[in-house]
């Protein structure tokens, strides 16, 4: 095992996010990663900030909890700094047992008071035995003053023999920064930096949407009166505008995520916020000012708008007051706003090469097989996706989460996405979500395009006696005319299911598209996103009771499917008996089941009949099932019906907080796949992803 230390250069570089952006994309390389903050930031006993985001957003489930800073200053204080290393060193090792191959460390953020860090923190580094990482700012710095807080930092951290630097991050980089002249400054005044000694890892620009915060942030922030709770906690603040002029010169500045700052006897400004409301501009609320209210016959005119899903507050302090206190709002992401330290997360591991931190880093599991991680597998599904180059045909095209979803998967080039709807409704609809349709969004008007399928129509059902007046009806059905878009080979997938059930969009597909050669049946899985690997569920969406046969088809496909994505594939039949402790008819499916596996394909490691604690828990699998070589191991798990599969993944997804990518459709001649009408737009583009490399797949076979 490797550990790599952060260590900022100064105050406010942004330390603690980019620790965890570190983890995250240390993962995404297939490294079981695990993250340690030897000392807490404050005196308090709340959780530091650094753990909770570990435990709750990167599923660090291990990171232990840190030494209280007075306890440290404390020991500091009495000569005491070697009993303090035993104990941090102590915490390592409960942080990264046997099998971690990277353990982050995040040292102590420089502030003013605490003036001993500087040297605490190389002292940590050095006793943790680590390279370190250092974390600055181009934020209020010359390109000089940067090179030499860079040069003495790493003297600081360097050891006698030269080791012990892994590399630099920047962050808060303006908008146009011209790098190559920055690279060239610093390395003409820092020998560390021209020597290549200390690599640049990356550079993380300022992004406004990353520092949004919620209006109950906000409530909170101005100790605010919550007048209507509406959508709170889930609005954000892009920006505030404060009533200092008449509506007409202020409307542009109605737009999504405007937090409006008025007195309440400014009826013009109440109301023309309650029609941007009405009208489908995703305002982030209403503060009142002075602790006003509107008047009565104002707040009844405005009544639907003010009492619904729009946040409105009101505080004591002035319009200039308040407008002056939210100008120097902290906006460090509190505990309790999850998502948006997860996408910052995302963002920050996108902007970071770990591949300067060399093969050395790479420490191969005890037994050779590579790990398989959440953000690892989301990161290789998309870029895979993005090799693909997939067109992806979406039938639900008006929807407003498979819009943006559309918008996504277009702007990071995942797949090339066809929304099959009025183009005036899309645009209308995008616009109310304060989207913009990019230039490689294709947008087809279903009404002309519909005839020209009915003829192959006709040809492909002539054996059921379809008629031209019969498949211009089926037509009308955008399910059915994507899927004949699919079988004529004008698109590579079809993704639908946000709001049709899964069968509208499973029958068009069985129909017109059927299965592929061998295959006897079309059956599901779905990628279960485990806080520390990936985990395949099958069958949870389509065949209600298989038999023996159908059972075997299902673990066979999903076997190769948990393959072609890159997982370890140990399958688990289960049931409610592991091995020869139960009978029944249900049980004796499950090992029928088995054995047709084995006997059909002898490369799948599985085993059945397993109960899930003994398949998926290595202690209870040792003692159920001692010489099985799947039982609590398994990555694939193999229901035995419909019933038991959807209501166990729906189970761990919701209880556990573990998100499912799929149902991915298996056994088409190409892909369709459907989704939960509960589906999240980070959902969907997962589901496109899948799909694009689906269509790769069938043609690769």
């Amino acid at each position: 095992m490797r550990t790599l230390f952060l260590a900022p250069t100064r105050n406010g570089v942004g330390l603690s996010s980019t620790a965890l952006g570190l983890t995250r994309a240390l993962e995404r390389q297939g490294l079981h990663v695990a993250f340690l903050k030897p000392i807490a930031q404050t005196g308090e006993k709340a959780t530091d900030d650094s753990v909770h985001f570990a435990r709750t957003v990167s599923h660090l489930v291990g990171t232990p909890d840190p030494i209280l800073l007075a306890t440290a200053e404390e020991q500091l204080s009495q000569g005491q700094e070697e009993e303090l290393m035993e104990q941090i060193i102590a915490l390592s090792k409960q942080a990264a047992p046997d099998g971690v191959d990277v353990l982050v460390a995040e040292g102590l953020a420089l502030t003013e008071r605490n003036v001993y860090a500087g040297a605490l923190n190389a002292s940590l580094a050095r006793n943790l035995e680590a390279d370190t990482v250092l974390v600055s700012s181009l934020a209020g710095v010359t390109p000089a003053e940067l090179a030499d807080e860079l040069e003495i930092a790493a003297q600081n951290y360097r050891r006698s023999d030269g080791s012990g630097l892994a590399g630099f991050v920047l962050n808060f980089a303006p908008q146009g920064l011209d790098f190559g002249t920055l690279m060239a400054e610093l390395r003409a005044r820092s020998r560390v930096l021209a020597s290549g000694g200390l690599p640049l890892l990356g550079v993380v620009g300022l992004s406004p949407e990353l520092r949004a915060v919620r209006t109950s942030d906000i409530a909170r922030y101005l100790g605010a009166e919550i007048v209507n709770a509406g959508e709170v906690n889930q609005r954000r603040v892009s920006g505030t505008v404060v009533t200092a002029r008449t509506v007409p010169n202020m409307t542009n500045l109605f737009s999504p995520g405007a937090l409006i700052v008025t007195p309440a006897d400014r009826e013009d400004v109440i109301m023309a916020a309650a029609l941007s409301h009405m009208s489908g501009t995703p305002l982030a609320g209403v503060v009142y000012t002075s602790g006003t209210s509107p008047e009565p016959s104002i707040q009844r005119l405005c009544e639907v708008a003010l009492t619904s899903s729009l946040p409105v507050l009101r505080v004591p302090t002035n319009s200039f007051e308040t407008a002056s206190k939210l100008a120097h709002m902290d906006s460090r992401v509190p505990q309790d706003d999850t998502s948006r330290m997860d996408k910052m997360l995302d963002f920050i591991a996108d902007r970071l090469d770990t591949v300067p931190l060399g093969a050395k880093l790479r420490v191969p599991s005890s037994d050779g097989e590579r790990r398989m991680p959440p953000s690892a597998f989301r990161f290789e599904l998309i870029g895979r996706a993005r090799a693909a180059g997939k067109r992806i045909v979406l039938p639900e095209g008006e929807e407003p989460r498979t819009i943006r979803a559309s918008i996504r998967c277009t702007e990071k080039g995942i797949a090339r996405c066809v929304l099959l709807a009025k183009p005036d409704k899309v645009r209308q609809v995008a616009q109310g979500q304060g989207l913009e349709i990019p230039a490689g969004l294709e947008i087809i008007d279903p009404d002309s395009v519909r005839e020209q399928y009915v003829a192959p129509m006709v040809e492909l059902r002539k054996s059921k006696g379809l008629t031209e007046p019969q498949a211009l009806a089926q037509l009308e059905d955008t399910v059915v005319l994507g899927t004949m878009m699919l079988a004529t080979g004008e698109v590579d997938g079809l993704v639908s299911g946000a709001v049709h059930t899964t069968a509208n969009t499973v029958r068009p597909a069985l129909q017109l598209i059927k299965t592929a050669p061998g295959s006897s049946l079309v059956s599901s899985i779905f990628f279960m996103l485990m806080p520390e690997q990936v985990l395949v569920y099958g069958d949870a969406a389509i065949n209600p009771n298989p038999n023996a046969q159908e059972l075997a088809d299902i673990a066979i496909q999903s076997a190769d499917s948990a393959k072609a994505f890159g997982l370890p594939v140990r399958v688990a039949m289960l049931s409610y008996s592991t091995g020869e402790s139960g009978t029944g008819e249900d049980v004796e499916k499950v090992k029928e089941a088995t054995r047709l596996v084995r006997e059909r394909r002898p490369d799948i490691l599985v085993d059945g009949p397993l109960q899930y604690d003994a398949a998926s828990v290595l202690s209870v699998g040792q003692s159920k099932a001692p010489n099985s070589l799947v039982a609590g191991r398994a990555t694939v798990f193999i229901f035995p019906d419909l019933n038991t599969g959807n209501t166990t993944y729906k189970a761990v997804q919701r209880s556990a907080g573990v998100v499912a990518v799929g149902p991915m459709l298996q056994g088409l001649r190409k892909p369709v796949n459907d989704l939960s009408r509960g589906a999240l737009v980070d959902d969907i583009v997962y589901t496109i992803a899948l799909t694009a490399i689906q269509a790769t797949q069938v043609e690769t076979a």
